[in-house]
């Protein structure tokens, strides 16, 4: 099944690339591999899941931002790559939780986009990873999200 078949059947959509505030752009294509921003919980043009993981924010809805980010991430390949059915597989994906010195489950965070990964990609889906915790993140997100795909 083709990634954008099992968005449908996930009930999801690609939202749309946000505009960067910065000189640098969402995405872009270096040979094969597309490469994206950092990319937090926005919805609507509103972040959502502000604050720190483990103090205002809980692991869920952590994973829940971590899923947003990474459907950020990968509208922004889509819209370099020419659709999300161009995308071949899911090489790297590095995920910035917001979070107090005394947490430690930041890959916990990240399997929210993971998880989101291999149910879009299946076995294409499995990627490398890092899970890093910071002290804060742009506009006050709980996480942020960079994603590396290879285009096919």
């Amino acid at each position: 099944m083709k990634p954008s078949e099992k968005l449908a059947e996930l009930n999801l959509s690609l939202p749309t690339v946000a505009q960067p505030v910065g000189m640098y752009v969402p995405a872009k294509v270096v040979g094969n591999l597309a490469y994206t921003s950092g990319q937090i919980p926005l919805q609507g043009g509103e972040v959502l899941y502000q604050g720190k993981v483990g103090d205002s924010v809980s692991l869920e809805d952590a994973q829940a931002a971590a899923k947003i980010c990474a459907l950020n991430a990968l509208a922004a390949i889509a819209s370099v790559a020419g659709g999300i059915d161009k995308i071949k597989s899911i090489v790297r994906v590095c995920v910035f939780v917001a979070s107090p010195p005394d947490f430690t489950d930041q890959p916990k965070v990240a399997n929210g986009a993971s998880t989101l990964c291999g149910e879009l990609f299946g076995e294409a889906g499995k990627h490398v990873r890092s899970a890093v915790g910071v002290a804060s993140l742009p506009l006050n997100a709980s996480v942020e999200l960079e994603m590396v795909a290879e285009l096919g």
